[in-house]
Formats: C-alpha cells, sequence, structure tokens
C-alpha cells in the first residue's frame, strides 16, 4: 500500500460524509453513483485508486436495499480498479435486527448482509453501536464497532441534572443502560416489556424509584418510537420529571416522530449516524455529530494506531 487515503461515498447520507471530510481536511473522491434509466444502480469511479487505502461512507438508511446496493456496487468497484484496502464505514447497520431466528423458516439476515459485504470485497467495517454485539462475529474480517456512549454521556453532563434515572426500556437493554449511568453518575430502572407482534411493545412493569427525578431513556435505535412512547407514559405514571431519551440511531420509521411529538418525552437526544426524515415534528429532537468520532476512527485506521482510545 502506498499510503495515499482516498474516502468515497453513497447517497445515503451526504450531510455526514461532508462533515467527515471537513473535519479531515481533504477533498471526497470523485465518483458517479446514481440509477440507470432502468431503475438500476449506477457506479462509476472517475478517481485512480490503485494501491490506495481506501474507505467508502454509506449508511444504511432508507430505502434501505437501495443503499446497500449501492455501498456492494461502490466495494465491488474498488476491488476491480486495485484498491489495496477497501474499509466499509457504515455508521447504521441495517438488518441487525435480524441476527437470530425467532421461529422456523426464517433467514438470519444480519448474517447475510455480512456475508455480501464480504463477497464484495470489503476487507475491514467500520460501524457504530450494532443492535447486537453478537454481529461482529459474522465477519470473517476485522470489525470496527465504536459506542455512542461518550458522546451521548457527555451531553447529559452539560444539562447538570441531579439525582438522575438511566432508564432501560427493556431487560436486553441493561448494559447499555448501566454504561451510561456509569458515566453520568445516578441510579437504574429497568423496564420489563413484551412483544406481542413486530414492531409492537407493551410495558409490563418497572424497577427502580423515579419519583420526582429526571430520567433518561436509553436505547441503541428508535424505529417507530413506540418503545419509547411506552416507557415515558410509564414513567410520567411514576412521577419521573423531566424525561428524556438518548439513542444512537433515529430511524423515526412511519409516524414515529409524531408518536414521540404527542408522548410525555420531553427532549429526544440521538446522533446522525441517520439523516433526519424530512417530514413531521423535529421540535422535540437534537442531534449531535459523529463526524469527528469517525474522522478519527478512520484516521487511525489508515496509520495502523489503535481504535481503543475512542472508547474513553
Amino acid at each position: 500500500m502506498d499510503g495515499r487515503l482516498q474516502i468515497f461515498t453513497g447517497t445515503s447520507h451526504p450531510q455526514l460524509a461532508a462533515e467527515i471530510m471537513s473535519v479531515l481536511e481533504a477533498p471526497l473522491g470523485r465518483a458517479v453513483v446514481g440509477s440507470w434509466r432502468n431503475g438500476e444502480t449506477r457506479v462509476k469511479l472517475e478517481e485512480n485508486v490503485r494501491g490506495s487505502d481506501v474507505f467508502v461512507i454509506q449508511s444504511m438508511s432508507g430505502p434501505v436495499n437501495h443503499h446497500l446496493i449501492e455501498l456492494l456496487l461502490i466495494v465491488d468497484a474498488l476491488r476491480r480498479a486495485s484498491a489495496a484496502r477497501i474499509t466499509a464505514v457504515i455508521p447504521y447497520f441495517a438488518y441487525a435486527k435480524q441476527e437470530k431466528k425467532t421461529s422456523g423458516r426464517e433467514p438470519i439476515s444480519a448474517k447475510l448482509v455480512a456475508n455480501l459485504l464480504t463477497t464484495a470485497g470489503a476487507d475491514r467495517i467500520l460501524t457504530m453501536d450494532l443492535h447486537s454485539p453478537a454481529i461482529e462475529g459474522f465477519f470473517d474480517i476485522p470489525v470496527d464497532h465504536l459506542r455512542a456512549a461518550p458522546i451521548i454521556s457527555r451531553y447529559i453532563n452539560h444539562q447538570s441534572l441531579s439525582d438522575l434515572v438511566i432508564v432501560s426500556p427493556d431487560a436486553g437493554g441493561v448494559a447499555r443502560a448501566e454504561e451510561l449511568r456509569g458515566r453520568t453518575g445516578g441510579s437504574l430502572a429497568i423496564i420489563s416489556k413484551r412483544h406481542p407482534g413486530p414492531d409492537v411493545s407493551e410495558a409490563l412493569e418497572m424497577v427502580g424509584d423515579v419519583g420526582g427525578k429526571p430520567a433518561v431513556i436509553v436505547d441503541d435505535m428508535i424505529s417507530t418510537g413506540g418503545t419509547l412512547a411506552l416507557a415515558a407514559e410509564l414513567l410520567r405514571e411514576r412521577g419521573a420529571a423531566p424525561i428524556f431519551a438518548a439513542a444512537t440511531h433515529g430511524i423515526f420509521a412511519q409516524e414515529g416522530l409524531e408518536l414521540i411529538a404527542r408522548s410525555p418525552i420531553d427532549r429526544v437526544l440521538v446522533t446522525d449516524t441517520l439523516p433526519l426524515p424530512v417530514t413531521g415534528p423535529t421540535e422535540k429532537i437534537e442531534v449531535v455529530s459523529v463526524a469527528p468520532l469517525l474522522a478519527e476512527a478512520i484516521t487511525r485506521i489508515h496509520k495502523d494506531l489503535s481504535i481503543s482510545a475512542l472508547f474513553t
């Protein structure tokens, strides 16, 4: 490898790509990424990448399948153009909730996506807050799995909230909530819920005292907003005030923004791993950038430095 660093992007999140390049003080690689008249995705590199260390920035935002195909085609084009190393920078990794079979005759979609990326020619993956850390094991190539907890905790600490309670909206998120609690202080509360159907949640009970205390519901992603709304209603019934929510990935599918706007939540913090929907109320939404973190990770990978320092 001759040491050249080159960075390309798909069309999923051009604003985040531009912010990363602004931090790196470098231009994006020139490429045509669009569609043919028949609807098929078109990719053409307009840079010489032979022998280069190449990074491709592409979050798997909606339409998910379109942006996944874009990423695969860009990686394939780079491999065929003799790039020395190809790192797929995927701030939000889609299909992460489908990492196991929940019933018979179902695919393990996250594993298939991992196979597709490897087959296309990716040598390394850089991503953030996978829904299940076990997905790292689906890859036979290195995976750098960044966390947004340091960014989110700094924001919460700046709010100067006394007697804070960090709330996990389900039992599966306790480790995530405990990590944030360790960074912000305060106590921990856990909500028990069940899923009677896909993307449907029912809150059952809560362990922990939130009466008269500020509460922060923490999750890795906000999809339809149903889990957050249920948790917020239960917190309000138990006397918590104010009520905040924090998540790495703000998907806000379907009527997610409207549901949050009607909920007792006072403020929702998300990172910009995904672009906000162009429609829907966003008055309660606050976005913090992961561009500096991703830019630092890209620099460290390129220079073969440790990524561990980014977890502090």
